[in-house]
């Protein structure tokens, strides 16, 4: 069961997101409050998994609200304003939600989280065996090995101490390792790193839109730091 708390200003928002999470079986909502100066007095008496929080609320917005935490809980953005996503996912939250929030948007955001949480109770088990091959690698996923051919990876995405990949062959694929490591498992004339959280596949990127790369209908953003490899990459 993941404890949860709920962050957000409007009423309104607050009950819908308690209706969602009442539907949700490992879901446990722990308290809902109106402003981050609230959470954080929560933050101090209780354990929490998992943060619903809006992004703009008076005087302490929820990014502010996430940078100041020590430890951090899994979080997810609920908010009106899509232009925040970028920095959202730079602070590793497990997913950002553009209100009105429909069902389904909200139960694959908490599914997401459940298995990053399932794989840090993992913890030491859940470390990942990568076996080199000219065309393949293995990684451990829960208590999988699973085989993985890089003609299959579209991109790959960081979450903290965790590897999500995704691939035509499979379901995504959530690994315990650093980014770093599985960057060098990668061939290098397939791949490139465009952003601190993202790895693409070239053979998969359908368009390139300003500061954003397209693969099927997920846009992947690409970092200041790495965009001009990038161009030079594919020729812009």
């Amino acid at each position: 069961m993941m404890k949860c708390l709920i962050i957000d200003d409007e009423p309104l928002a607050i009950e819908l997101l308690e209706d969602f999470v009442s539907k949700i079986p490992f879901l446990e909502l722990t308290s809902s409050c109106s402003n981050a100066i609230e959470a954080s007095a929560i933050l101090k008496k209780l354990k929490i998994d998992l943060i619903f929080t809006d992004i703009e609320m008076p005087d302490f917005s929820g990014i502010e609200f996430v940078k100041s935490l020590d430890e951090k809980p899994l979080f997810i953005f609920t908010t009106a304003y899509s232009h925040y996503a970028v920095e959202g996912f730079n602070l590793n939250a497990v997913d950002y939600l553009v209100k009105p929030i429909p069902f389904h948007r909200f139960l694959t955001a908490v599914n997401r989280a459940r298995e990053i949480y399932l794989l840090k109770k993992e913890g030491a088990n859940a470390i990942p065996v990568v076996v080199e091959s000219a065309n393949f690698m293995f990684v451990k996923s829960e208590y999988d090995n699973i085989k993985i051919n890089f003609d299959d990876i579209k991109y790959i995405e960081g979450l903290k101490d965790y590897i999500k990949i995704f691939s035509t062959s499979h379901k995504p694929i959530l690994t315990l390792s650093s980014f770093k490591k599985i960057e060098e498992k990668l061939p290098t004339n397939s791949f490139i790193r465009v952003h601190r959280s993202y790895i693409v596949s070239l053979k998969y990127i359908h368009s390139v839109q300003r500061n954003r790369i397209l693969i099927d209908q997920i846009r992947v953003p690409i970092g200041l730091n790495y965009k001009d490899e990038f161009i030079k990459r594919i020729g812009g």
